[in-house]
């Protein structure tokens, strides 16, 4: 997809997808995680030829999304920043996506559903075993159980990311082709 009105209006559409996303489900515990960033990111891997530039996406609809919430934040209307600690280990560990959608493409749907399962656990294990290593969270021994614990820590956010990226792909991938090609696919023509 070149830069045109119709990436301007996918990438606008995104940002206010991640955002409402976050506004909806990110306060409420049982809901945290599910979020389109993932799937985004997934995307952007498999769509923008240029590699160089296929981690402009993801970075722009978080950034932008983040900044609104940091915002509502200091408005008072939302109960926790956009921007803390620790935020651009999160940034990068989520460019990680766009190297498995580099890898899986996404032009068949065996290859969308191994990039859509891999790009959360991948995000899963690396960031878990990041919040134990630098003792975060219920900041769990430094021992192989320890680890484990972190990660049983982290089953439900992995849970509600699996989910909304098993959601959001597929729902960002018709989007993309009806702006694109004008047609609904769920495969990237």
């Amino acid at each position: 997809m070149k830069l045109n009105s119709r990436l301007i209006l996918f990438t606008i559409l995104l940002v206010v997808l991640a955002t409402a996303s976050k506004l909806l489900f990110a306060p409420k515990l049982e809901w945290s995680g599910f979020s389109p960033v993932i799937a985004i990111a997934l995307l952007s891997g498999m769509i923008v030829k240029d590699k160089s530039k296929s981690f402009l996406l993801p970075l722009v609809a978080l950034v932008m999304s983040d900044v609104l919430i940091q915002i509502f934040y200091l408005a008072g209307m939302f109960p926790f920043a956009g921007f803390y600690k620790y935020q651009l280990f999160n940034y990068a560990l989520l460019l990680v996506s766009v190297l498995i959608g580099w890898a899986v493409q996404g032009k068949n749907y065996l290859n969308i559903l191994i990039g859509t399962l891999a790009a959360p656990t991948v995000f899963f294990l690396i960031s878990n075993f990041m919040v134990w290593a630098g003792n975060g969270g219920y900041q769990r021994p430094h021992t192989v159980g320890g680890l484990l614990l972190c990660y049983a820590d982290g089953l439900p956010f992995y849970k509600n990311a699996l989910i909304a990226t098993l959601v959001y792909v597929p729902a960002s991938i018709g989007l993309y082709n009806l702006l694109a090609k004008r047609t609904y696919s769920l495969k990237l023509a």
